[in-house]
C-alpha cells in the first residue's frame, strides 16, 4: 500500500470521505464529509478512546444530524481495516434495523475494487469477512435475547431512549462487549422523556457515576435548519432575542430561529405544547431534550421554570412538611419542607426500610418542629405513619390520596385534589419559590389528566405513568401532601406534640 492510500486508510475522515457513499436528505449520491455535529461526535470520542483506550459514550441529538451514519461509518471503517473486530448494530425497530444495515450494505457495495477484502457473507442481517476475522449484525430491540451468546468489540445502540426493553438488554447483548481495551459501546437517541434507561445512564454519567461520557449535540449546527425572515413577518420575538443571546456564541443565528419558528407551527396549536415537542426533537439543551411532551400536561413547565427563579422570604410562616415514602428499587422516598410561598430542602432518599424512613423524620420533628408532617399512607407509608404516631408525634397526618375528596363533586379523589391545590399555588398571583433543579421540573410536569364522565378531575396514575416509561414523580408528590392543610397554614393553627425526653431512647 502506497503511503498516500495507508494515511486515508488510517484516518476515519479521510477513508469516508473518499471512499464511502451516502444519499444526502435530497436523495443525491455523495461521499460522506462529516458536518459539524459528526465532526464534534468523532472528536469527542477518539479524546476518549486516547484517554482510557475504549470508548463508552452516550450521545444526545436532534433529529436527523448524521449520528448514526457517523457511528455506521466508524465501525465499517475498524471492521475493514482491522482484523478480530466484530459489530453489532441494535436498533428500535425493524424499519430503522434495515435502514441503517442497508447503509452499511451501500459503504461496501461502492467501495472501489480490490480497496477491502471481500466479504465471505453478506446477507440481510450480516457481512462477514473471514481474512480478517471481522463482522458486521444487527438485530431489534424488542426481543430480550437478541445478540446473547455473542462477543462483540464494538456495539452501537440506535434511539435507545425508545427500547421497550433496554433494562434487559442491558443485562444481555451489552454485556457481549468486555472492558478490554479496543472495544466500544456507543449509545445514541434523541430523548424520550425522563425515567427510561437512557435518561438514567444519562444522569449517572452527568454525575461522573459511570465510565460513559455525555455527549450533547444542539440542533442548531444543521446548517439546513435555516430560513430567511419572509417579507411581513415579525422580527424576533423577546423569547426569540432571549434564545440568541442565550446560544449565539454555540452557533445559534437569526435564520435558525426564522426556521424554528416554522417548525412550531407544525407540532401544535398550543404554544407551550408546540415549543416542548419541539425541544424533544431539537433541543437547545440536553434538560430541554428531556422534559416529557405530553399533551395533556396538567402542570406547564414556564409555571415551574418562575417559581424555581424566585427568592422568598417566608420565615414566618409556619412549617409543613410532606413525605411520599417508597421502598422499591425504582423509587425515592420524597421528604419536602414548605412554609407558605416557599418550599425547600428537598431530600430524596434510596433503598430505606420503612423504620429508617421513619427514623429520618423523626430526626427532621426533632430539630425543625414542624406543625404538621404529610405522609402518603397507600403502600409502605402506612409503616412509617403508624410508627412516628407510637412514639407520640401527633403533628402527624396520614393522608391516603385514593380516597374520597372533600369536594367529591369536582375530583376523582384526593390525589386529583392535593395536584390541583398545588398548581393554583403554583400558578397564582402571589409569587412563589420551590427548588431549583431537573429532578423537581421533571416531577411536577410529568403528569398528564383528565375528566371522568361525571366531570370531575383525575390525575395520571402512577402505573399509567410507567407504561409511558416514566418514574414516579417522587419530588412533586411529597410537596403535594403538603397541601392536606391547603395552601396557607397559619400560625396558632396547629399545636404540635412531640414525645417526652423520656421516650426518645425507645426508637431504635
Amino acid at each position: 500500500m502506497n503511503p498516500e492510500l495507508e494515511r486515508v486508510f488510517g484516518s476515519l475522515p479521510l477513508f469516508s470521505a473518499n471512499f464511502l457513499q451516502i444519499l444526502s436528505k435530497s436523495g443525491q449520491k455523495k461521499h460522506l464529509d462529516f458536518n459539524n455535529a459528526q465532526g464534534y461526535l468523532h472528536e469527542r470520542l477518539e479524546a476518549q478512546l486516547k484517554a482510557t483506550g475504549k470508548v463508552r459514550a452516550l450521545c444526545l441529538k436532534g433529529r436527523q444530524q448524521g449520528v448514526s451514519t457517523y457511528i455506521q461509518a466508524r465501525y465499517f471503517h475498524k471492521v475493514v481495516t482491522s482484523t478480530g473486530k466484530k459489530a453489532f448494530i441494535l436498533t428500535h425497530d425493524a424499519e430503522a434495523t434495515k435502514n441503517l444495515f442497508n447503509m452499511t450494505k451501500r459503504f461496501y457495495d461502492n467501495c472501489p475494487t480490490g480497496l477491502i477484502a471481500k466479504a465471505d457473507l453478506s446477507n440481510a442481517k450480516e457481512l462477514f469477512f473471514k481474512t480478517l476475522d471481522s463482522g458486521y449484525s444487527i438485530g431489534t430491540a424488542g426481543n430480550k435475547a437478541v445478540g446473547r451468546g455473542q462477543t462483540v468489540q464494538l456495539m452501537h445502540a440506535s434511539e435507545i431512549a425508545y427500547y421497550t426493553n433496554a433494562e434487559d438488554h442491558a443485562t444481555g447483548i451489552f454485556q457481549a462487549v468486555s472492558n478490554e481495551d479496543e472495544t466500544e459501546i456507543i449509545m445514541e437517541s434523541t430523548a424520550n422523556g425522563i425515567g427510561n434507561y437512557f435518561y438514567n445512564m444519562w444522569m449517572s454519567a452527568m454525575s461522573g457515576k459511570s465510565e460513559f461520557q455525555a455527549v450533547f449535540i444542539p440542533w442548531f449546527w444543521q446548517p439546513e435548519y435555516k430560513s430567511q425572515q419572509r417579507e411581513g413577518e415579525n422580527s424576533l420575538s423577546d423569547e426569540e432575542q432571549y434564545l440568541l443571546s442565550q446560544y449565539e456564541h454555540d452557533g445559534l443565528t437569526t435564520e435558525h430561529l426564522y426556521w424554528r419558528r416554522r417548525k412550531l407551527h407544525e407540532f401544535s396549536n398550543d404554544y407551550e405544547t408546540s415549543v416542548e415537542k419541539f425541544n424533544t426533537e431539537y433541543p437547545f439543551t440536553a434538560l430541554e431534550a428531556f422534559r416529557n411532551p405530553i399533551e395533556n400536561r396538567f402542570i406547564r413547565a414556564d409555571i415551574v421554570k418562575r417559581a424555581q427563579k424566585n427568592n422568598i422570604d417566608a420565615s414566618m410562616s409556619p412549617l409543613i412538611i410532606g413525605c411520599d415514602p417508597a421502598i422499591s428499587d425504582n423509587d425515592f422516598t420524597a421528604i419536602i419542607r414548605r412554609k407558605g410561598r416557599v418550599a425547600y430542602g428537598l431530600e430524596l432518599h434510596h433503598n430505606l426500610n420503612t423504620m429508617e424512613i421513619a427514623g429520618a423524620l423523626k430526626r427532621i420533628i426533632d430539630k425543625e418542629r414542624p406543625a404538621k408532617v404529610a405522609i402518603d399512607i397507600i403502600g409502605v407509608g402506612s409503616g412509617v405513619h403508624d410508627r412516628l404516631k407510637e412514639m407520640g408525634y401527633e403533628c402527624v397526618e396520614g393522608v391516603n390520596v385514593a380516597r374520597s375528596a372533600n369536594d367529591k363533586e369536582k375530583f376523582k379523589n384526593q390525589r386529583a385534589e392535593l395536584w390541583h391545590d398545588m398548581r393554583e399555588w403554583l400558578a397564582g398571583e402571589l409569587p412563589v419559590q420551590i427548588p431549583e433543579g431537573d429532578i423537581m421540573l421533571g416531577d411536577l410536569t410529568s403528569l398528564g389528566y383528565k375528566y371522568d364522565s361525571s366531570g370531575r378531575l383525575q390525575i395520571e396514575s402512577k402505573e399509567d405513568l410507567r407504561n409511558r416509561g416514566m418514574k414516579s414523580p417522587d419530588s412533586a408528590d411529597a410537596l403535594a401532601m403538603t397541601f392536606v392543610v391547603g395552601e396557607y397554614l397559619h400560625a396558632g393553627a396547629y399545636k404540635p406534640e412531640y414525645i417526652s425526653d423520656k421516650a426518645q431512647g425507645m426508637f431504635i
